[in-house]
């Protein structure tokens, strides 16, 4: 096909070009376009190959107006400086931009007042579904069966098992710890957690048994639990080699408390990882990477996460339902020199 049109008329193109290019009625080079209605292979492909040679692209807002949708997405957080948090949000966004979709951003600070004033605000705006990204992985109170738009939850899954949620798999994150360091010969392995009250920590401690069950191994002495600081890191170590010196890997629940648990192996002349390897959660790389020797980690994949929670939005929107579930993205292991010498 050859573009008729002279260099002083190449201006955006129109679909009425595209279907006079192709031979067929503006119906059907609508359909063939936008992917509707009965439309044979052969005319589908000779009116996009005419929009192809008309450089035709189709205009988005146009496209949403006649679909009754205004090409809007709101994402509600109850952390925006959550260290989690950006990640995911990130995610969504690229895949909201490859989608030419705008996004409204709200943060309720944890206020359940305030996400009700940003819930109303963004339903004022017609926006055309909700992604609601929380701030841990505890199961928050859901928004209801009622709204006129699709919600999905990430990280933070709903209490309603009728609503979409995309959560990190933080048991399988658990038993992929012990899966390494079981792989690299140790066998007296000790487990170090952080506050007991939260999702992730039960679910890497859960993790965490199963794997070693899965190797016909016990857990040397009891899940060492209290908070997220780089200092029960370094107490828990101290009170776990006090008592059983013979560990020689321990699974941390987070990379601070790994971190902490390191620096307690140097004051006590234990070799990291010729003596004791230790691996962390959540892959926090400015911090994995600037420890001695560099941690390695469970990597929760939040990015794709996000990307994820927002292409069930797509398909939401656009009609592809499913039965409403809890999908646990699967971890990802990042190995480092702390459980592996780096070669010499």
């Amino acid at each position: 096909m050859t573009d008729t049109r002279t260099p002083s008329t190449q201006r955006p193109a129109t679909l009425t070009e595209v279907a006079q290019l192709a031979g067929v009625s503006l119906a059907t080079a609508s359909k063939a376009i936008n992917g509707k209605g009965q439309v044979a292979p052969a005319t589908r492909t000779r009116v996009m190959e005419a929009a192809d040679t008309l450089s035709f692209t189709p205009n988005q807002v146009a496209r949403n107006l006649l679909l009754g949708r205004t090409g809007t997405v709101g994402l509600m957080t109850s952390d925006l400086e959550g260290r989690f948090m950006i990640p995911i949000l990130m995610g969504a966004e690229d895949a909201f931009g490859a989608g030419e979709v705008n996004v409204f951003l709200c943060d309720a600070r944890g206020d359940a007042i305030r996400e009700q004033h940003h819930l109303r605000a963004l339903l004022n705006r017609r926006v055309d579904g909700i992604i609601v990204v929380g701030d841990k992985t505890n199961a928050r109170r859901s928004l209801g069966q009622s709204l006129p738009v699709p919600v999905v939850y990430a990280y933070a899954p709903s209490d309603d098992p009728a609503d979409d949620s995309v959560v990190p798999d933080n048991a399988q994150g658990g038993r992929l710890a012990v899966e390494h360091l079981v792989s690299i010969g140790r066998t007296k392995i000790a487990h170090i957690s952080g506050d007991p009250t939260y999702a992730a920590a039960a679910d890497r401690a859960a993790g965490v048994r199963d794997g070693l069950r899965a190797a016909g191994l016990e857990l040397v002495g009891d899940v060492a639990s209290s908070n997220w600081s780089e200092h029960w890191g370094r107490d828990a170590c101290a009170m776990l080699l006090s008592q059983h010196p013979e560990i020689d890997g321990i699974v941390c629940a987070s990379d601070q408390l790994a971190r902490g648990a390191i620096d307690t192996l140097r004051e006590l002349g234990r070799r990291v990882p010729e003596d004791v390897a230790i691996i962390g959660h959540d892959n926090w790389e400015i911090l994995a990477t600037n420890s001695r020797p560099e941690l390695t980690s469970i990597d929760p994949g939040l990015q794709e996460l996000g990307r994820t929670a927002a292409r069930r939005i797509f398909d939401a929107i656009d009609g592809r339902t499913s039965e409403p579930e809890v999908l646990r993205m699967p971890m990802k292991l990042i190995i480092r020199g702390s459980t592996i010498p780096a070669r010499r």
